[in-house]
């Protein structure tokens, strides 16, 4: 990233970080679970429209940045490695293709 754009990203992350947090709130528990697919369509579409591309780039990162920490707790907590963590992850994704 150039100085221009790393500020850009900097001005609108608190934003988008709260935005996150607030989705993980709607989405968390939430049933019936498709539910989470419509919340993130619903939230993703108003940070487009209001902070434009830069603002789905800063959402995805901080999604992302919270993502990688639970899935390193998780980890830790359960005794498994993240690599193990994480092909039980494609292997949900994997079952759920095969559903469709």
């Amino acid at each position: 990233m150039d100085e221009a754009e790393d500020r850009r990203l900097q001005a609108i992350a608190p934003d988008i970080s709260q935005i996150s947090v607030e989705l993980l709130r709607k989405v968390a528990g939430a049933y019936p679970e498709e539910r989470i697919p419509e919340e993130a369509l619903r939230t993703a579409d108003a940070v487009l429209e209001r902070y434009g591309s830069d603002g789905l780039r800063v959402l995805v990162m901080s999604l992302t940045g919270w993502a990688a920490v639970e899935i390193e707790k998780d980890a830790h907590m359960s005794g498994r490695t993240i690599e193990a963590l994480l092909d039980d992850m494609d292997l949900t994704r994997l079952e759920a293709q095969d559903g469709y």
